[in-house]
């Protein structure tokens, strides 16, 4: 059998493993109706989005850090997170409901996303046009959202800090509906453009010469793991790392090709987020840890041991 074969089922095995571990860690099994409705009402929600999420992070990081050539790229590099958390935070602002934060956050990621084109279009699309504009609506955005936090009520502070650090908690049905269209959407596209994205990184004159209309290839996939981004920080909040350091292991256990890349590292960030939730939620009881405290030990850690390992002190 292929050797990328085995390792995509390893994958798999390993999702599951992770998914049956985070429904029913802590379950308390004295009372079976409580632990049904634990496990069917509170776990699975949380697992499901924690999947999607994962999955969508670690696929769009893959395809930016393809695009744009850098190996530091990650979904936020376009400036997505800061435009969905400035509409949460205006949803919190006003106080509405989890449901209307999210959409806020969907909303506000894509004008982002629209400003960022708009600025990139000057200067035909060009991957400098499209990170320096991407770094300077951040910078804005997050300077209006501190503005925000400081006006938001006492009691609003915590949500919206915790909401900034990554939060799986709030796992509603519209919630996984929205990210499950977008991210399935999403990784399909990428994978049936994932032969022309070998065809780019081989080198961009060298596949128009093929025939590959290159700038309409790229604007296409950049807007679609935008898009990709925006569903999935509207439902999680920020959570850090998972597009950076999961297509990084993907490319060291699968190679450049980037149709089996995008399902390799679609399952891996899947189970990498599912995984660290389940720390979040457990590692210090009774209180829960934001998501993205883990993950952001997590890639930490894996940057450090590259450092250390190619050393480059």
């Amino acid at each position: 059998m292929n050797k990328k074969i085995i390792l995509l089922l390893l994958l798999v095995l390993f999702l599951g493993i992770v998914i049956i571990i985070s429904l029913f860690c802590g379950v308390d099994n004295s009372d079976p109706s409580q632990a049904a409705v634990i496990i069917w009402q509170l776990r699975l929600p949380r697992v499901l989005l924690a999947l999607l999420v994962g999955a969508g992070l670690a696929s769009a990081g893959a395809v930016f850090q393809a695009l744009l050539r850098n190996s530091l790229a990650e979904p936020y590099t376009l400036g997505v997170s800061s435009g969905a958390a400035l509409g949460a935070s205006l949803g919190m602002l006003f106080r509405l409901s989890s449901i209307y934060t999210t959409v806020f956050a969907f909303i506000g990621s894509l004008l982002t996303i629209f400003l960022v084109y708009t600025i990139a279009a000057r200067k035909r699309f060009s991957n400098s046009s499209l990170i320096l504009g991407g770094v300077t609506l951040g910078f804005l955005f997050s300077s209006i959202v501190l503005l925000i936090i400081a006006m938001v009520r006492q009691e609003g502070i915590s949500n919206a800090v915790i909401w900034l650090m990554g939060d799986l908690s709030s796992a509603s049905p519209q919630a996984i509906f929205l990210t499950a269209v977008f991210v399935s959407g999403g990784i399909l596209a990428f994978f049936l453009l994932g032969r022309d994205v070998d065809l780019i990184c081989l080198g961009e004159e060298k596949a128009m010469h093929i025939g590959l209309d290159v700038e309409t290839i790229k604007k296409i996939l950049f807007f679609i793991a935008s898009l990709v981004t925006a569903a999935c920080v509207s439902a999680s909040g920020i959570i850090g790392f998972v597009g950076l350091i999961i297509p990084h292991i993907g490319r060291f256990m699968f190679g450049p090709k980037h149709r089996v890349l995008f399902i390799a590292v679609s399952l891996l960030g899947a189970g990498f987020l599912i995984l660290c939730d389940t720390i979040a939620r457990t590692v210090a009881l009774p209180l829960e840890l934001p998501v993205g405290v883990i993950t952001g030990i997590f890639g930490g850690i894996f940057f450090l041991g590259l450092l250390i390992k190619a050393k480059k002190w």
